[in-house]
């Protein structure tokens, strides 16, 4: 995680410490991608027709996705923005519409949508494509009912926080592809150029048959904001919602889970057969929420192939974020951030020397390139199986149980009001191993 690019600055600080107001998280992510190729380099390309995007989560993710957008298709208009929270919207609107390069595309008018109801008036506005960037929490019902009123899709990871909602949008990506809907996942690594050449390379036998895969998603904890005097717990818990377990999944599933994708890909997104983990609150302790801090996690497959993953969230720590694969022939050793891309095997080494792009509007270009040609990405399938994946870890260092695929997906659990309001929520035990029930 170190030598980070400064054209990922936005989401990969919000991921990592969520420590910036939104106001210079989306200044520094548009000043990112201004600054990332002189403008006199940049070749004129043909004015686009126009279409309609509805932003929905104003936070510093969801900025950035506007952003990314607007520079993906320069036929891409931010027609309307909402969130749960005023001023998160207002900062948003003001982010977009000061921005030298994009301010001409931002046509918002009128089209501000404040509180529960947001998604509703929003996919009455005339919007054609939909960025989902809310807490993960609320995505399913996002997800469903965008792609029912026959909107296109981008929605941040993960793809929910409990095994009904994945599966809800499970079944919207059977519906999507019935409609010929893009329905695009924030598993972002999927869209770098550099991971893809390197999975390309393992899936096509450069280390053999892969024996075991490991792991690392070690960070700093997010920040947390105090609580003011009128906040409702609902207010206040959104605005913290990192720490929630209704809201955001725990950080195995809202933020390692790009890890538990990547093992994923690895696999070719087969299936694990079981999983069992280890989880705790080491230095949490009785601060904010109910999340824990750290997990060791192990899927297995079939012919004994098994995967590790360690995630932490450790102040004064070092961090790291890494992939090795072990192969027969070979291993594979990938870290984006470095960048690293290398192969060792029995016969040749592979290095990757090829062009590397900014994987967020890269993921927008491909989306909305293939809304403008009709032939639409529909990530449902392997992200839902990633999100269930990172589920699937977190049931098992909760409870302290071995967690087969056939169990998880009998899970029943519904974290979170049924219909979330302005009120009362309140915060459930720190789960508790051999105590905490698989439900």
């Amino acid at each position: 995680m170190t030598g980070l690019h400064s054209s990922n600055f936005a989401r990969r600080d919000l991921l990592k410490a969520g420590a910036l107001a939104t106001a210079t998280l989306a200044a520094n992510h548009a000043l990112a991608q201004d600054k990332a190729q002189p403008a006199a380099e940049v070749p004129q390309k043909p004015q686009l027709p126009p279409i309609k995007v509805g932003l929905l989560g104003c936070g510093g993710r969801g900025t950035g996705a506007a952003f990314d957008a607007l520079q993906a298709d320069n036929g891409v208009v931010i027609h309307a923005i909402g969130d749960i929270l005023g001023d998160r919207v207002k900062a948003c609107r003001a982010n977009l519409e000061t921005n030298v390069e994009h301010a001409a595309r931002v046509k918002i008018k009128e089209r501000e949508y404040i509180g529960f109801d947001a998604l509703e008036r929003m996919l009455d506005s005339g919007i054609e494509v939909i960025l989902l960037a809310t807490p993960p929490a609320f995505r399913p019902a996002q997800v469903v009912k965008s792609i029912e009123a026959g909107k296109h899709v981008f929605a941040e990871k993960p793809f929910g926080v409990d095994v009904p909602g994945a599966l809800e949008i499970q079944a919207a990506g059977l519906k999507a592809r019935e409609k010929n809907l893009s329905l695009m996942s924030g598993f972002c690594w999927r869209s770098s150029l550099p991971e893809r050449a390197a999975y390309k390379q393992i899936h096509d036998g450069a280390i053999g048959a892969i024996r075991t895969i490991y792991a690392t998603y070690n960070g700093s904890p997010n920040a947390s904001f105090a609580r003011k005097d009128g906040q409702t717990d609902m207010e206040w818990q959104v605005r913290n919602w990192f720490h929630f377990l209704w809201l955001g999944g725990d950080h195995l599933v809202e933020q390692a889970c790009h890890s538990v994708d990547k093992l994923n890909w690895a696999m070719d997104n087969q299936t694990p057969l079981r999983c069992w983990a280890v989880g705790g609150r080491a230095q949490r302790g009785d601060g904010i929420g109910n999340i824990y801090d750290h997990f060791g996690v192990t899927w297995e497959y079939k012919g004994g192939v098994r995967a590790f993953l360690q995630a932490r969230q450790w102040e004064n720590c070092p961090t790291d974020n890494t992939d090795y694969v072990y192969g027969e022939k070979g291993v594979a050793f990938i870290n984006g951030w470095g960048p690293s891309h290398v192969i060792k095997g029995e016969s040749a080494n592979w290095v990757y020397d090829g062009p590397t792009s900014n994987m967020y509007v890269h993921e927008h270009e491909e989306m909305f390139a293939g809304i403008r040609s009709g032939k639409v990405r529909n990530d449902a399938e392997w992200a839902v199986q990633s999100t269930l994946m990172a589920i699937q870890g977190r049931i098992a260092a909760y409870t302290g149980e071995v967690v087969t695929w056939e169990k998880l997906l009998t899970s029943t659990e519904r974290l979170g009001p049924a219909t979330p309001a302005m009120g009362p929520v309140p915060t459930t035990p720190v789960p508790r191993p051999g105590y905490t029930r698989f439900a």
